[in-house]
């Protein structure tokens, strides 16, 4: 049975793009049978949120977010759920914007107690 998402929370291990999420983003994972959903905030992101579904380790949703800015921005992402060998998830993620151009890939990792 893969691990569950619920109640973790992870953060990028490297900065995107200005006005994009970045290493101060911290994101706040809940799932429940094959739901997935998350609130994120940090950096140049005042609110976000994420919505979708797992099936096995393939996470499929979509994220829209409100920047510092004043602008939102919205976009698709499939993610695949990794095991750390110190127990921690990673996600590999693969993303694309659709309320403008651009897209990539990122990672996130499970951010425990000790990293603030």
């Amino acid at each position: 049975m893969p691990r569950s998402l619920d109640g973790l929370v992870l953060a990028p291990v490297a900065d995107q793009a200005p006005g994009q999420v970045g290493t101060r983003t911290r994101f706040t994972y809940h799932e429940k049978a094959g739901e997935i959903w998350a609130e994120y905030a940090g950096g140049d992101v005042v609110r976000g949120h994420l919505v979708g579904t797992r099936e096995g380790d393939r996470l499929d949703f979509r994220y829209v977010q409100l920047k510092r800015d004043g602008t939102t921005s919205s976009g698709h992402c499939v993610s695949t759920v990794v095991e750390l060998p110190d127990g921690r998830v990673r996600l590999e993620e693969t993303w694309e914007w659709e309320s403008q151009r651009g897209s990539g890939t990122s990672v996130v990792e499970q951010v425990t107690e000790h990293d603030g």
